[in-house]
């Protein structure tokens, strides 16, 4: 464990010794006094990002046209998700790139379920991102029975106007333990049983930053025969991640957070080529045909995982993101991870040191095994401090409610003399009042 000092110049040595320094340079820093804390949220530009952007308009769409499919737009989706792979510890054939995030969650979610008729109970928890939990109940509402009019059940004419019959599923939400920190692990053990057909979980927790134990979590839900899915975006290019390792069945995960790919760039899905062939997409489309250009009118699937594909990609979107992933691959994940550990303990020490006596709590893991590549910090006027932060100290992090600023470094690009600055202007922001000028109202976009 690194022995830290609290001096300026010690965030300099420890930019002195950095292996990953050289990175920094190859993304746009348009502002060099701005501490950028939000590549958790979402990641900044590469600059080869803009020559392939441009060369891709340019060339392939404005030359090509039509022709740039078959020049390797039309294979783009299998060789980016390969790329992928190589971060998330999957064979080739097992990740594809396409759709968003929630998109995917659905696929998967539905056909998981479908894999596991007779069981009833999809598991995740409450530190779960909320869209995931939106995905979990708008799918489980789908399949649950329509309602019926006990008067005049055939004279609905497509209106709804009984009770709702009971659902087939059950969601269970397993709380935290400590103030959503951390997951109650001994709750979600013992809620696993025979009955549960899925445990779907983000491996990192987007509020506090908790990382689960993907092997032993995987484990614990086949020894009971349900399924597993794991959002990875808050941790795929942040950490090492081993699916196959792990033996996961399912996955998503976003790129545009530590991989960097812009924003709403397409997300990625993962399913174990043990599972392919006997899952199906609840999502019909021509990209997942079997022979797509047959044009057939009736569905046949693709072989393997790509019948979850559904219909015409974003390539530029895709392309760009396709770029992004090489700083990432060329650092390799596990430099990357070092590096990451290193600046959430520098954070956390700075945190004990000047902040904690203002109020501030730690909203996330003391342990880095258990910890992504964020810091939760919390404070009962988080909102109102956030705002002075971004409004008034060049400090760009984010707040999630009720009280978490959080604080996401990304080791490609992220120095330890911004973490100090980045620490020390929070603690004037505090000091000097500046938040009170702020209202407690909630700006719309936050």
């Amino acid at each position: 464990m690194t022995q830290f000092l609290p001096y300026e110049a010690f965030a300099a040595q420890l930019d002195s010794a950095d292996g990953l320094a050289r990175f920094r340079q190859q993304f746009i820093i348009a502002d060099e006094d701005l501490i950028y804390l939000d590549g958790n949220s979402l990641g900044r530009l590469p600059r080869a990002t803009i020559v392939t952007i441009e060369t891709v308009v340019r060339e392939q769409w404005g030359a090509d046209l039509i022709r740039a499919w078959n020049k390797g737009w039309w294979e783009a989706p299998v060789r980016v998700g390969d790329k992928i792979g190589r971060l998330v510890g999957a064979a080739p054939g097992q990740v594809r790139v396409g759709d968003s995030t929630s998109v995917d969650l659905f696929k998967l979610t539905a056909a998981a379920l479908k894999m596991r008729p007779g069981r009833s109970k999809i598991i995740t928890d409450t530190l779960n991102f909320p869209s995931d939990l939106y995905i979990l109940q708008g799918l489980v509402n789908l399949l649950s029975p329509a309602p019926t009019s006990p008067q005049n059940p055939g004279s609905l004419a497509g209106k709804q106007t009984g009770a709702p019959q009971e659902s087939a599923y059950q969601i269970v939400r397993i709380p935290s333990r400590d103030g959503d920190v951390t997951p109650d692990l001994a709750a979600l053990e013992a809620a696993i049983d025979e009955s549960t057909a899925l445990v779907t979980l983000s491996h990192v927790v987007f509020k506090s930053g908790y990382l689960y134990d993907m092997a032993r979590i995987t484990e614990m839900a086949h020894r009971k025969g349900a399924l597993v899915l794991w959002d990875l975006s808050h941790s795929v290019g942040a950490l090492p991640v081993a699916l196959d390792n792990c033996s996961a069945d399912f996955a998503i995960g976003c790129t545009y957070k530590y991989l960097n790919g812009g924003p709403g760039s397409p997300a990625f899905f993962y399913v174990n080529k043990t599972l392919q062939e006997q899952s199906d997409s609840p999502l019909w489309g021509w990209w997942g045909m079997a022979a797509p250009f047959d044009f057939g009118l009736n569905y046949a699937p693709a072989p393997g995982i790509d019948r979850f594909m559904v219909g015409t990609q974003p390539m530029l979107s895709i392309l760009a993101m396709e770029e992004s992933l090489n700083p990432t691959l060329e650092a390799g994940i596990e430099a990357i991870r070092e590096k990451s550990i290193l600046l959430t303990e520098y954070a956390i020490y700075l945190f004990d040191e000047i902040l904690s006596p203002l109020g501030f709590s730690l909203g996330s893991p003391r342990n880095s095994e258990r910890r992504g590549s964020h810091v939760s910090i919390r404070h009962p006027e988080g909102y109102r401090i956030n705002r002075a932060l971004i409004e008034e100290m060049n400090v760009l992090p984010d707040f999630r409610t009720p009280d978490n600023i959080r604080l996401g470094f990304a080791p490609l690009y992220t120095s330890f003399a911004e973490v100090w600055a980045g620490m020390g202007r929070i603690r004037a922001a505090v000091e000097e009042k500046r938040f009170e000028k702020y209202p407690k109202e909630h700006l719309s976009a936050t």
